[in-house]
């Protein structure tokens, strides 16, 4: 490769699951990764390519309720632990099961999954506007960030392992329609790096969006689309620099 001829970058991203705006979210980020020319992406809606995985310089993921088997636990947990870099967003964290008394609940099925990615969701309360607040003010992510008010999903995770919170929220109250439903006062990571090995997960719980058909079974149509934090200059520019953040990582040139 001569001095003019950038190295190419492999990304996968997976974008699938339950309840959210999939088409809508996969191509805002793949319209962000297409930024940079040197970046190649893959899309898959599950884990289920482990090889593209093993091969890839950095990882994207927004899902709900998408589990890889235990293989493909293994393998991501490899693949970071050896130098990857792993953009989490929203709800890549959750497994949610409707329990039989009619509340929504998250079964900790899957430890590996949890505990490579940092947290798992338990609940949210009702989307409405909250604050989001600069835990970490000198970080590169979080440089110049000013606190923000946003009208998304507030992620109450259950945590795993040291977290480097960046931005976080307090709330404490009922997150309506979850089994877990009561939650104490607290303070909630919002966005936060897990290092592991030579490699790192970076999760960001924002960006919650869903269209008319996006309830289907248990609703034919939803009555408005929501896009939440995908709306806020803010949340586009958190997204910017997390991809520059996995695209430094154990391929990318320095």
């Amino acid at each position: 490769m001569n001095e003019e001829q950038p190295e190419r970058l492999d990304c996968v991203l997976i974008a699938g699951g339950l309840y959210h705006d999939f088409d809508f979210a996969r191509l805002e980020l793949l319209k962000l990764l297409a930024e940079d020319p040197r970046v190649r992406t893959r899309v898959f809606e599950d884990y289920a390519n482990i090889d593209a995985i093993r091969a890839a310089d950095l990882l994207i993921t927004y899902t709900c309720d998408v589990m890889p088997p235990l293989e493909a636990q293994e393998a991501l947990r490899d693949w970071v632990k050896g130098g990857g870099r792993w953009y989490a967003l929203h709800g890549t964290n959750s497994v949610l099961r409707l329990f039989d008394n009619g509340l929504y609940g998250a079964p900790r099925w899957a430890p590996l999954m949890m505990e490579t990615l940092g947290t798992q969701f338990i609940a949210h309360p009702p989307i409405a506007p909250y604050r989001v607040e600069v835990a970490d003010a000198g970080h590169p992510l979080t440089q110049g960030i000013e606190p923000f008010e946003t009208t998304d999903e507030l992620y109450l995770m259950e945590r795993h392992g040291d977290l480097h919170v960046l931005l976080d929220t307090a709330f404490a109250g009922e997150a309506t329609g979850f089994d877990e439903h009561q939650w104490a006062h607290d303070r909630h990571p919002v966005l936060y790096i897990k290092a592991q090995g030579a490699g790192a997960v970076l999760y960001n719980t924002l960006g919650h969006c869903r269209g008319h058909y996006d309830m289907q079974p248990f609703l034919d149509w939803w009555p408005q689309v929501d896009r939440c934090a995908w709306d806020l200059p803010v949340f586009r520019e958190l997204l910017r620099r997390g991809i520059a953040w996995a695209k430094d990582g154990k391929r990318a040139p320095s």
